[in-house]
């Protein structure tokens, strides 16, 4: 359904996204990772058209010209007017779409019941909550009933109520068919909601696929924590790193590392295993430096 091929974009001397390459498929939600400053914004910005790319090509649904009305676009600045009600931002964000008459009244009805907002539908944003906004903001993306939606960081400083409710409606606007690219800097929403995630540093894109096969080619082993009830016998061998009455061990099957601690006489308190994640893999791919 989308297509990116080969898109580069520089400013000056930086070159902020070098040789970009990912399709997302009908029906899909591909999840766009990264740092600060890797290069999202500026590719989300060529794939809405917002910009320019130096080299390579944006497709929708095999077109490149005219894409802007199959497009949906939830930004993380809210793109919203606060002195208007809701009905009136969506009835405005409709018809800069091209909807009017009964096709826009359809839509503006379906879009307040589908983010929960029916019963203030004629209350001004400006006195919604945080995750009311962000509903709203959702809804304005979608009130055209475009094929792709972009989500940039979609729920930043929701209440877990209205995250919940904006996770329910992402797996609703998938199976119905829409295709979605998602940003975000949370680890575990892209695990739920992402059929396929790229993590992207320094311009490029350093792996594609889905969780299961980046973590199980970039995620690292395994941690097996072991808190000690009593000092080990004297002699005793164990795998790992003991310090204080923890031991700690890097393995790629804890389980088998538990059986030797279990067979050397060992008494423990408690057991915790830490398997890599989608989290491990960005940190892995990316390093663990802070970003500015």
């Amino acid at each position: 359904m989308l297509v990116a091929q080969r898109l580069v974009k520089s400013f000056g001397d930086m070159t902020a996204v070098d040789g970009v390459s990912f399709e997302i498929a009908a029906g899909t939600t591909f999840g766009l990772l990264g740092p600060n400053g890797a290069g999202k914004t500026t590719t989300i910005h060529m794939l809405v058209g917002a910009l320019e790319p130096d080299s390579g090509t944006v497709t929708v649904g095999g077109q490149t010209d005219d894409v802007a009305g199959r497009i949906g676009i939830a930004p993380q600045s809210l793109a919203l007017y606060e002195q208007l009600t809701a009905e009136e931002n969506l009835r405005f964000f409709g018809k800069v779409y091209g909807l009017s008459g009964a096709r826009l009244s359809e839509r503006v009805r379906w879009c307040l019941d589908f983010v929960a907002l029916e019963s203030r539908r004629n209350d001004r944003a400006e006195t919604y909550s945080g995750g009311m906004k962000r509903r709203l903001n959702l809804a304005c993306a979608v009130v055209h009933d475009p094929a792709v939606i972009f989500m940039d960081e979609p729920t930043v400083g929701v209440d877990p109520q209205s995250r919940n409710h904006i996770f329910d409606s992402i797996e609703a606007l998938r199976a119905e068919g829409k295709t979605i690219l998602y940003t975000t800097h949370y680890m575990e929403e892209a695990e739920r909601l992402c059929d396929r995630v790229a993590i992207m540093d320094q311009g490029k894109i350093l792996a594609e696929a889905t969780v299961p096969e980046l973590v199980a080619a970039h995620g690292g082993l395994s941690t097996l924590t072991v808190e000690l009830s009593e000092a080990p016998p004297e002699g005793v061998a164990l795998p790992g790193e003991l310090s204080g009455s923890t031991l700690e061990v890097d393995t790629d099957d804890p389980t088998a590392a538990l059986k030797t601690i279990l067979g050397r006489d060992v008494h423990f308190s408690s057991v915790d295993i830490r398997r890599p994640d989608l989290e491990s893999v960005f940190l892995n791919l990316t390093g663990r430096s802070l970003r500015d």
